[in-house]
């Protein structure tokens, strides 16, 4: 099927690794131009072909100068993917033991983050009846215990506004839509954040790998890959999905089992 995409221009945030690098290479093979968005920039991403704009989003300067650069490359935006979340440094897993500097980084990183991005792509996005696409997470909707509770609020409020801002924006021509994630095999996952909850849970961090996903009641059994959610991005992006308008697609392998 022609996603009618190529020659189209796209923003991607968290770029780097994971659903982001995944995403840029799934538009990129489409035939978009892509601009995106990372603090670093592996080789991988850099491979892509894409326009690579080395930013921290937890500022609000960050927001600024990534939209300014991708405006000087691509001209205007046709579709923003929010998609730059999560956190590297969780330190505490129980609620208790949380700090305000912790959950002010979920908010900065999950909410903020998205929201100064989208606000400063807002007037191009207006002028090409642009896209804008949110990765929240299947923890917004079902917080699983051990989780930090600041990272599924923070998902939680991303989709709120991105609802609210569907209803603002749909009436001018541009559509808002959320996909949230169940359990992805990432490098957050691989690293150190998911060392961190195998510890929390005494078992060695294989085999923590090992036994979530049947744990976080995938029907598959499996891990979701990160290209399976940027296969969803990219075809909410396109011309074809053009009805789709504050939508949140969940793809969480049947976790959620309620209507």
């Amino acid at each position: 099927m022609d996603l009618q995409l190529a020659g189209r221009s796209a923003v991607v945030t968290g770029a780097s690794r994971g659903i982001g690098l995944a995403t840029v290479r799934a538009l990129r093979a489409e035939g978009m131009r892509v601009v995106a968005g990372a603090r670093t920039s592996p080789v991988e991403l850099t491979e892509t072909g894409a326009t690579v704009v080395p930013v921290d989003l937890s500022t609000p300067a960050g927001a600024v100068r990534l939209v300014e650069r991708a405006l000087e490359e691509l001209g205007e935006i046709d579709v923003l993917v929010n998609n730059v979340g999560g956190t590297d440094r969780v330190q505490n897993l129980a609620f208790a033991d949380s700090t305000d500097e912790e959950w002010y980084e979920f908010l900065e990183l999950n909410l903020m983050a998205p929201v100064r991005v989208t606000r400063a792509a807002l007037p191009s996005l207006l002028r090409t009846r642009g896209v804008v696409i949110a990765v929240s997470s299947g923890d917004a909707l079902t917080p699983r215990q051990g989780t930090p509770i600041g990272y599924p609020s923070a998902k939680a409020a991303l989709n709120t506004a991105m609802k609210a801002l569907s209803v603002e924006l749909g009436a001018r021509g541009v559509r808002v839509t959320t996909v949230s994630p169940g359990a992805t095999r990432t490098s957050l996952w691989e690293g150190e954040v998911g060392a961190r909850f195998a510890t929390a849970a005494g078992v060695a961090h294989e085999d923590f790998l090992a036994m979530l996903p049947t744990h976080a009641g995938v029907l598959t059994e499996r891990w979701i890959t990160p290209e399976e959610i940027a296969a969803a991005i990219t075809f909410v992006a396109s011309p074809r999905s053009a009805s789709t308008i504050g939508a949140n697609f969940l793809i969480d392998g049947g976790a959620l089992r309620s209507l």
